[in-house]
C-alpha cells in the first residue's frame, strides 16, 4: 500500500497559489486508497476574470523583458523543476494513481518541453527577411508579437507534462496564462508552477484556478486570446467553436482510437514486450496509447501468446517507487467507463486472453490490464475510446486490410508499426491518417520527440504543440514590407503601361532563374 504524501497542511500550503476568493470546496479522493486527500478551494468565474486582468498587466513587462531574460529566467526554473523531481513524482502518483515509471516519464517531458521552449524561442521568433514581391524594389521583413493571455486547460491524467508543454511555451514567447487544472490534479501542477514562480516567473503572469469545469473553463475561454485545450473530443468541439465566436485562436488535443499493425516480418517477442507499454502505461489512461492491434495471420499466434503472458505478468499495485509495472485507475468513473466496455464486449461474444476483472484486493479503482479478441462493431471499445487498460487484438491477412482497418475511425492520433523492415514500416506509416507513427515502438518515440508537432487529424484535434509549430502558436506575425525607392512604382494608367514590358520580363526572368 503506498504512503500518501499528502496531508492537509501540504494541500493548504500549495492551493493558496489558487486564484480562488470564496469559501467552497471540494473534497479530492486519493486513486489508491479511495480515501479523501483534502478539501479544494473552488475558483469562480469571477476569480478568472481578476486573474485575468492581472495576467495582462503582468504581461506587458514580461514581453517587454525580452528574449534573453524570459530563457534565463525559464532555465533557472527547469533546474528548479529537477530539483523536486521526487517529490513531484509522489504527488504525481498520489493524484492519479500510476504507478512510478509512467510518472517519472511525463517529468522527463515535462522537463525537456521546458528546456526546448527556453532555448528555441528566441530563434524561431526573430523577425527576419522574406523574399520581396519585387526584388531590389522592395524590401520585407516579418516580425511576431505574443498573442498576450493563453488559457490553457489542463487534464487528469498527464498534468504534469501537458501543462508545461503548452504553458511554457506560451510564456517563452512573451504571452501570460491562466491555467484551469483538473481539480483532481491540483496539487501536482501547483507544485511544478511554483518551481517557476521561484526562479522569477512573475506569480501573476502565470495565474491558475479550479473548480466547476463548465463555469471556470468557460470563463478561461472568454478571457483568453489563445486557448489549449486537451481532454475528450465531445468537449473540445465546445471550446473550440467558444474561442471562434470571440475570434481567439486554439489548439485542441482530443480524443483517439489508436492502433497499432503487427507486420509478418517483426521480431515477434520485441514486438510484443513493446506493445503491452504501449497499450498499458498509465494504465491506457493516454491519449496516445494503443487500443486497437492488427496482426499478420502469420505470427498471430506467436504474437498472442507472448503478448498476453506478459500482459498476465505485469506487476499492478499502488507502491510510491519502481517496484510495480501498473497502477490504479484514477476515478470512480474511469472504473465504471472500462468496466462497462469489457462487460458489454464480453456479454455480445468477446473473449477475455488476459484481465478483465476489478482487483478491489489492491484499491477501490484497480482494474486488470486487459486483451480482448473476437470484438465486433456492435460493441461499444470498437470504435469508442476506452481511455483505459482495454486493447483488442484482431488478426488481419494483408498489409492492406491492416491499414485500411486502422484507418477506419473518425480519430486520427497516434499510430503503430512493427516491422523488420525500416522501409517496409515506413511505407506502411505513409498510409496511416494519424498525427504521429510510431515504428517499432508505441507512442515514445513520437511523444518525446519535442521538436517535432504533436497533434491529431480527423476527430481528434487542431492545430500542433511541440517543435517550431507548437511555439509558433502563440505569437501573431507580422509582415513589414518597404519600397526602396529603386524604381519608383506606377501611380498612373501611363506609367503603368510603361512599366508592364519590363515587369513581365521580370516575371519570366524570376521564373528562369527559380526565384520564388
Amino acid at each position: 500500500m503506498a504512503t500518501l504524501t499528502v496531508d492537509q497542511s501540504l494541500a493548504s500550503d500549495l492551493t493558496r497559489d489558487l486564484s480562488v476568493s470564496g469559501s467552497a470546496t471540494s473534497p479530492v479522493i486519493a486513486p489508491f486508497t479511495g480515501a479523501k486527500l483534502y478539501d479544494l478551494p473552488m475558483s469562480s468565474a469571477k476569480d478568472v476574470a481578476e486573474a485575468a486582468n492581472a495576467a495582462h498587466v503582468a504581461q506587458l513587462a514580461w514581453s517587454a523583458a525580452g528574449a534573453n531574460e524570459r530563457r534565463r529566467i525559464l532555465l533557472a526554473g527547469h533546474d528548479r523543476f529537477l530539483s523536486l523531481r521526487d517529490r513531484l513524482l509522489d504527488l504525481l502518483q498520489t493524484e492519479t494513481g500510476k504507478s512510478r515509471g509512467p510518472a517519472f516519464e511525463e517529468f522527463f517531458q515535462a522537463a525537456s518541453a521546458t528546456r526546448y521552449a527556453a532555448l528555441a524561442a528566441k530563434s524561431v521568433t526573430r523577425t527576419h527577411g522574406r523574399r520581396a514581391g519585387i526584388p531590389l524594389v522592395m524590401r520585407t521583413r516579418v516580425s511576431y508579437k505574443p498573442k498576450g493571455l493563453v488559457g490553457v486547460i489542463t487534464p487528469w491524467n498527464y498534468p504534469l507534462s501537458l501543462a508545461l508543454m503548452d504553458v511554457i511555451p506560451a510564456l517563452a514567447t512573451g504571452n501570460a496564462v491562466v491555467e484551469k487544472i483538473d481539480n483532481q490534479t491540483v496539487l501536482t501542477v501547483l507544485a511544478a508552477r511554483r518551481a517557476f514562480i521561484e526562479a522569477g516567473v512573475p506569480a501573476a503572469l502565470w495565474a491558475v484556478v479550479a473548480g466547476d469545469g463548465t463555469e471556470i473553463g468557460d470563463a478561461v475561454v472568454d478571457a483568453a486570446d489563445y486557448v489549449c485545450f486537451t481532454g475528450s473530443t465531445a468537449t473540445g468541439i465546445k471550446v473550440g467553436q467558444r474561442a471562434l465566436g470571440r475570434v481567439a485562436g486554439a489548439s485542441l488535443e482530443l480524443g483517439g482510437k489508436n492502433p497499432m499493425i503487427v507486420l509478418d516480418d517483426a521480431n515477434v517477442s520485441k514486438a510484443a514486450a513493446s506493445s503491452v507499454y504501449g497499450c498499458f502505461s498509465s494504465m491506457g489512461q493516454l491519449c496516445v496509447s494503443m487500443e486497437r492491434i492488427y496482426v499478420q495471420r502469420a505470427i498471430a499466434d506467436r504474437f498472442t501468446a507472448e503478448f498476453v503472458a506478459t500482459v498476465r505478468g505485469l506487476v499492478q499495485g499502488s507502491a510510491l517507487d519502481y517496484s510495480t509495472d501498473v497502477g490504479s485507475l484514477t476515478s470512480a468513473a474511469q472504473l465504471e467507463r472500462v468496466a462497462g466496455h469489457v462487460d458489454d464486449a464480453v456479454a455480445k461474444g468477446a473473449t477475455v486472453l488476459a484481465g478483465g476483472r476489478p482487483r478491489p484486493d489492491l484499491g477501490p479503482y484497480f482494474y486488470e490490464p486487459t486483451v480482448l479478441a473476437g470484438v465486433t462493431s456492435d460493441m461499444i471499445c470498437f470504435t469508442n475510446e476506452t481511455f483505459g487498460p482495454v486493447v483488442e487484438l484482431a488478426i488481419v491477412d494483408t498489409e492492406d486490410e491492416a491499414i485500411a482497418a486502422a484507418n477506419a475511425s473518425e480519430f486520427g492520433l497516434n499510430a503503430s508499426v512493427f516491422s523488420g523492415s525500416r522501409s517496409r514500416a515506413r511505407r506502411v506509416a505513409d498510409r496511416i491518417s494519424a498525427g504521429s507513427v510510431n515504428i517499432n515502438e508505441g507512442y515514445r518515440s513520437s511523444f518525446g520527440s519535442i521538436d517535432a508537432p504533436m497533434g491529431g487529424m480527423k476527430h481528434s484535434g487542431l492545430g500542433r504543440r511541440n517543435g517550431v509549430e507548437g511555439l509558433l502558436r502563440f505569437v501573431e506575425s507580422r509582415t513589414v514590407a518597404e519600397a526602396t525607392g529603386l524604381i519608383a512604382l506606377p501611380g498612373t494608367g501611363v506609367a503603368a503601361g510603361k512599366l508592364a514590358g519590363t515587369m513581365e520580363f521580370a516575371l519570366k526572368a524570376l521564373k528562369a532563374l527559380r526565384r520564388r
